[in-house]
């Protein structure tokens, strides 16, 4: 009992400035024992995932859990494909601070010692600022351009072949653009998570009272809300089937809980170079369903069918 009473007459002894302070280096080790081993706490600071002191907050802890979950995804397609000296190459469309492209070459491209990545962003200040920041911390096989993913395609600073393209959360039609990017570059992976697609809902907005008249499926997306979800929806099916056709196997899974995200949905393309003849068929088939075979088939890699051809060879000829 004594004994007791001696310790608690000790502790209240102790300096009360050491206790916050002991406090804190756990708080400080626990939140550090969330993040990769080898990360650049530097980084992580320069890229505001920690405070100056160390600290992760909310926001911070969601967005590195993101790119982490992200990164699993990532690592081993690269693993496969750094064969040579040169590989890998990896082009991020919609880069934004660049977080996953810094955070990819902190865990995997320093070590490697060889490949290269890509930054792609329209907002000039942002590109500056990963410029900036590549050069402090010595990441040397970075690279930044400040132009649309639509022009990423003829840009003399990318190379004739990417390996991997990503895109997280480019949105509406961004999405394709990367896809149609990653095709001309005989891209051997693809890492998308699309994000607030927009151009399929107003197509169906379009035509709507006619679909109405014309088949039950109408209903839809006969209410505002609905039409947006649907449109959202059909684009990432026809996505994944313009892939398939494309020589590509598709994966489709979460990226993240969907506390997290709402736009949460991921689709993995690994080339294969078996082009599926009924995933063509079949995004065909979906795209005159709801009636936009014209105005969306070009997008989705489809040719006017032979019929369509010889009625406008004979109109001409007319």
């Amino acid at each position: 009992m004594r004994k007791t009473k001696d310790l608690s007459a000790a502790r209240a002894q102790q300096p009360q400035a050491s206790r916050p302070k002991a406090a804190a280096s756990n708080a400080e080790s626990a939140e550090l024992s969330e993040l990769r081993p080898g990360q650049s706490i530097e980084l992580l600071k320069e890229l505001h995932i920690l405070t100056r002191d160390g600290r992760l907050n909310q926001d911070s802890r969601r967005k590195l859990k993101q790119v982490y979950h992200l990164f699993n995804f990532i690592e081993p397609l690269l693993t496969e494909l750094a064969t040579t000296d040169q590989g890998p190459t990896l082009a991020d469309h919609g880069a934004g601070k660049s977080y996953l492209g810094f955070i990819l070459y902190d865990l995997y491209f320093k070590a490697l010692g060889h490949g290269h990545i890509y930054g792609v962003e329209t907002r000039a200040e942002l590109v500056d600022k990963s410029r900036l920041l590549a050069q402090k911390l010595g990441f040397e096989r970075m690279s930044f351009l400040n132009v649309s993913v639509a022009e990423s395609t003829g840009a003399d600073e990318l190379p004739a072949r990417i390996d991997v393209v990503t895109a997280l959360h480019a949105c509406d039609t961004a999405t394709d653009d990367a896809i149609a990017f990653g095709l001309q570059k005989q891209a051997r992976a693809m890492v998308l998570v699309p994000c607030c697609q927009a151009e399929m809902a107003a197509c169906l907005r379009q035509g709507k009272a006619l679909q109405l008249s014309r088949t039950p499926l109408a209903e839809l997306w006969r209410h505002p809300l609905h039409t947006r979800e649907l449109g959202s929806q059909v684009t990432n099916v026809l996505r994944c089937l313009y892939l398939e056709a494309s020589g590509y196997q598709v994966t489709v899974t979460e990226l993240v809980g969907w506390e997290h995200s709402m736009k949460n949905e991921l689709i993995i393309a690994r080339y294969t170079g078996q082009k599926k003849r009924s995933a063509s068929e079949r995004l065909r088939a979906i795209l005159e369903e709801f009636g936009l075979d014209k105005a969306l088939g070009a997008r989705f890699g489809l040719k006017p069918e032979a019929r369509d051809t010889q009625v406008a060879v004979e109109l001409v000829q007319d």
